[in-house]
């Protein structure tokens, strides 16, 4: 890079570390903070500077990324990062915060004088770590050359929504994405429980529609961590609690009855009451047993 980048990346999680790995591979120079210090500590290796607080890490920074749990979170972080801020800097939003959650980031940003970009990804673990997310962002153009040579080091496709962050088009796409995704996680899991319950060869399900137009690679995957007991967590089922509730508050927002939405969002709980919050959310397969 012609001209080094400070990024500052607050949040070191599946997605927020493996975003900061890519950022230097790429010759962006990156400090990063996060909650607890020994999840960023192993960014060290990849050349990221770790910071003891958010004031540290964005001092000075070019751009800050925000990739935490939810918005109560990232209001938090960015209110104690204050003293470190300057007016001009580029603040890329990435958590999934839902419409509520953003206003108050926005109403942070403006009166900071924080070039403002709602900009929350959609992909899991394996697409993070390969720098192939799909960021869905909205903001002001005359800054988006800023943001580029970040944004092609997380992702490989950039969906430009809005030119204005504050209005939440980026996080409203978001959630209609995340809705479809939670849905496809469920009805893989509820397929291979009912399987399991008529005695049915679950891999007899997958072969029937192996290539045909209810196959589809979401379908492979979550089948394979049920069906291999294997819940390393690529999306945490805790976090698909997080964000079924927003899926099910934005509806009611608008007068809308999301019925599936709402009984996967209860599913979801059921799980993480029983123990399976830290596994991956194809964990939602235990819902349907009562031990």
């Amino acid at each position: 890079m012609a001209d080094q980048l400070e990024v500052a990346v607050l949040g070191a999680g599946i997605m927020g570390a493996a975003m900061a790995r890519n950022l230097c591979r790429t010759g962006h120079a990156v400090r990063i903070w996060n909650r607890t210090r020994a999840k960023a500590e192993p960014l060290a290796a990849d050349g990221a500077r770790i910071a003891d607080s958010p004031a540290d890490a964005v001092r000075g920074a070019d751009i800050v990324l925000t990739m935490l749990y939810d918005g109560p979170a990232v209001l938090e972080t960015m209110t104690a990062a204050a003293p470190g801020l300057r007016p001009g800097t580029v603040w890329l939003q990435s958590t999934t915060v839902g419409p509520e959650g953003l206003a108050p980031l926005a109403e942070l940003a403006d009166a900071h004088g924080l070039v403002f970009f709602d900009s929350p990804v959609l992909g899991t673990r394996g697409p993070a770590e390969q720098g192939e997310l799909v960021v869905m962002a909205a903001g002001p153009e005359d800054a988006r050359e800023t943001v580029t040579s970040v944004l092609e080091a997380v992702g490989d496709r950039t969906l430009w929504v809005g030119g204005d962050g504050a209005s939440g088009a980026a996080t409203r796409l978001k959630l209609v994405c995340n809705s479809w995704v939670l849905t496809l996680t469920h009805g893989a899991a509820e397929a291979l429980a009912l399987a399991k319950g008529l005695g049915v060869d679950p891999r007899g399900f997958l072969d029937a529609v192996a290539g045909g137009g209810l196959d589809c690679g979401y379908l492979r995957a979550k089948s394979a961590a049920i069906l291999d007991d294997d819940y390393t967590p690529s999306f945490a089922l805790a976090t698909a609690v997080k964000d079924a509730g927003l899926v099910v508050s934005a509806g009611e927002a608008e007068g809308l009855r999301l019925d599936v939405a709402e009984a996967g969002a209860k599913r979801f709980a059921r799980a993480r009451a029983q123990g399976h919050g830290a596994r991956d959310m194809a964990a939602t397969y235990f819902a349907s047993f009562d031990t």
